[in-house]
């Protein structure tokens, strides 16, 4: 996608936006990490699906991790945030645009799998990162956000402050 020169990696500087990246990947796994342990106390729902996803509590194989980090996350920001979005923005301006995107990825992607965790984490995520491609011009800074946050939500899972939680 990069290289037919319909998707940018940034308009500014390219360390500038893997910087703020990787921050906010940082700042979303712990708001993760905090919205999980306020929430799931208080809704039965949300923790038993907070449960479910979050249930091999960091014991994925380290290839899983790699390929979630290194592919998966980045892909997903190349087609969404560098494809999708572009063309969302010029039929409907970008606040319209955005806010279709965080709906379409977060719900539309992840209705199959039924689980309130995975549809508040893509909405909220989706929405950050779809601010971050407007903000930096380009995909590099939400895709070093998503890997930064899927990288720690994969090898240290909020299920951990839901421990002693009772179902």
């Amino acid at each position: 996608a990069l290289a037919t020169g319909r998707v940018r990696a940034a308009e500014g500087s390219l360390g500038a936006a893997a910087m703020l990246g990787l921050g906010v990947g940082l700042a979303l796994y712990a708001a993760t990490r905090g919205f999980v342990v306020v929430v799931a106390p208080r809704w039965s729902r949300f923790r038993e699906d907070a449960s479910a996803i979050y249930g091999p509590g960091g014991r994925l194989p380290w290839w899983a991790v790699a390929l979630s980090v290194a592919l998966v996350a980045p892909g997903e920001e190349l087609f969404w945030r560098g494809l999708f979005l572009p063309e969302l923005e010029r039929a409907l301006g970008w606040t319209a645009a955005a806010a279709v995107l965080a709906w379409a990825a977060g719900i539309l992607a992840n209705a199959p799998a039924r689980n309130l965790a995975i549809w508040a984490g893509a909405v909220v995520a989706g929405g950050v990162w779809v601010w971050l491609a407007v903000r930096t011009g380009g995909v590099l800074a939400p895709a070093a956000s998503h890997a930064v946050w899927t990288g720690l939500m994969l090898l240290s899972p909020p299920l951990r402050v839901l421990q002693g939680m009772t179902r």
